[in-house]
C-alpha cells in the first residue's frame, strides 16, 4: 500500500473502490522464483536497472514513489506479471487506464531499463522482474532497506481496467483491508509494514476529501485527525477544489524512506482513512508503535513483506520485448 503514493493514493499506492470478493490469484509462487535467477543468463541486469533508476531520480524526485506504487498495483491484480505496464489497445482498456491508476507515472523508467537490459541480454529478463527490481532500487536509493529480489517472473498478456477495482482503497477500514490483503496471502503484519510505503510520495485531494469534509452526520472533519493538521489540509483541499494536482505529501520527509509515517500516524497526522485504520485494533496499533520507535524494525519488516508481496503468483507466459505491448 506513493503502496505501495502507494496505496497504492489518487495516492501513491491506493485509489478507487475495491470489490470485496475472492478472485483467482495464487497467493505465493513458492519455489518458482530465485534470487540468483539471472546469474548465468544476464549477470549485469540488476546493476543496469539500478543505474537507470538512479539517473531518473536525479531528474525527478517523484520517481521512487511512482515505481513503488506501480509495483504494488501490478502485484495486487493478477499477481506480479507486469500487466500494469501494458498499453490499452484495440477495444481493450488496460489497467493503467483504470481510475485508480490514472495518476501512475514514470513508466518511461521501466521502458528505459528494459531497453538497456535488452542490449545486455536480449529476450532474457521479464518486464515484471524489471519492475520488481526498480521498486526495490527506488526504496534503497531513497535511504530505505535493500533486499534480494526473487526473480524469474514471466510477463502476463491480460490487462483490464475493470480489474483495478480490486485495489485497496484509501477509504477502507481495517476489516476491508484485512480481507483485501488476505485474499493475496498477505497477513496483518504485511499490511502494517507495506503501508509504510506511504513514507514516499504525494496524495491528491481526492483521496483525503472524505476525512476533511462531510465526514459524517456529526462531524465535518474526522475527529481522529489532529485539529491543526486537518485545518492545513482543508486549506489545501477546499470542498470544491479546482486546483489540478493539489494535495499533500505523504509524510514530513516524503523524498526519504524512513519511519516518519508511523510517528505521524500516532500523532493524528495521517492522510487516508486506511492509514488511520491501522491504529484501530490492538495488534496493528502495536506494530505501528514498534515501527515508530525503531526504524530498523520497520526496515526489516518492510523488506520481508515486499519479498512476500512481489512473489504473488501471476499468469505470465512470456518475456516481452517491449514492456508496453504483448509479443
Amino acid at each position: 500500500m506513493s503502496m505501495m503514493k502507494m496505496a497504492c493514493p489518487s495516492s501513491s499506492l491506493v485509489l478507487g473502490f475495491v470489490a470485496l470478493f475472492m478472485f483467482s490469484v495464487t497467493p505465493l509462487m513458492a519455489n518458482a522464483l530465485s534470487s540468483n535467477y539471472y546469474d548465468q543468463t544476464c549477470p549485469k541486469a540488476e546493476s543496469v536497472i539500478t543505474g537507470v533508476v538512479k539517473k531518473a531520480m536525479l531528474n525527478d524526485k517523484t520517481v521512487p514513489a511512482a515505481l513503488l506504487r506501480m509495483h504494488f498495483h501490478d502485484c495486487f491484480i493478477r499477481g506480479c506479471d507486469g500487466s500494469v505496464l501494458l498499453k490499452s489497445s484495440g477495444g481493450n482498456k488496460a489497467e493503467k487506464d483504470g481510475p485508480p491508476n490514472i495518476s501512475l507515472h514514470a513508466f518511461y523508467v521501466i521502458d528505459e531499463a528494459k531497453k538497456q537490459v535488452e542490449k545486455a541480454c536480449s529476450g532474457v529478463v521479464s518486464c515484471a522482474d524489471i519492475l520488481a527490481l526498480a521498486a526495490r532500487d527506488a526504496v534503497a536509493l531513497s535511504g530505505g532497506p535493500h533486499w534480494d529480489v526473487p526473480k524469474g517472473r514471466k510477463d502476463g498478456r491480460i490487462s483490464k481496467a475493470t480489474d483495478t477495482r480490486q485495489l485497496p482503497s484509501p477509504t477502507f477500514n481495517i476489516t476491508q483491508l484485512r480481507q483485501n490483503f488476505a485474499q493475496r496471502g498477505l497477513s496483518m503484519e504485511d499490511l502494517v509494514a507495506l503501508s509504510g510505503g506511504h513514507s514516499l510520495g504525494f496524495s491528491h485531494c481526492s483521496s483525503i476529501q472524505n476525512r476533511i469534509h462531510n465526514f459524517n452526520k456529526s462531524n465535518d472533519v474526522d475527529p481522529s485527525l489532529k485539529a491543526s493538521f486537518a485545518a492545513s489540509l482543508r486549506k489545501v483541499c477546499p470542498v470544491h477544489n479546482k486546483v489540478r494536482n493539489a494535495g499533500a505529501t505523504m509524510d514530513s520527509s516524503s523524498a526519504t524512506f524512513d519511519n516518519a509515517y508511523y510517528k505521524l500516524l500516532l500523532q493524528g497526522k495521517s492522510l487516508f482513512s486506511s492509514d488511520q485504520a491501522l491504529i484501530t485494533t490492538p495488534k496493528t496499533k502495536a506494530l505501528v508503535s514498534k515501527y515508530a520507535n525503531s526504524q530498523q524494525e520497520f526496515y526489516d519488516a518492510f523488506a520481508k513483506s515486499m519479498i512476500k508481496m512481489s512473489s504473488i503468483a501471476g499468469n505470465g507466459q512470456e518475456i516481452r520485448s517491449d514492456c508496453r505491448f504483448v509479443n
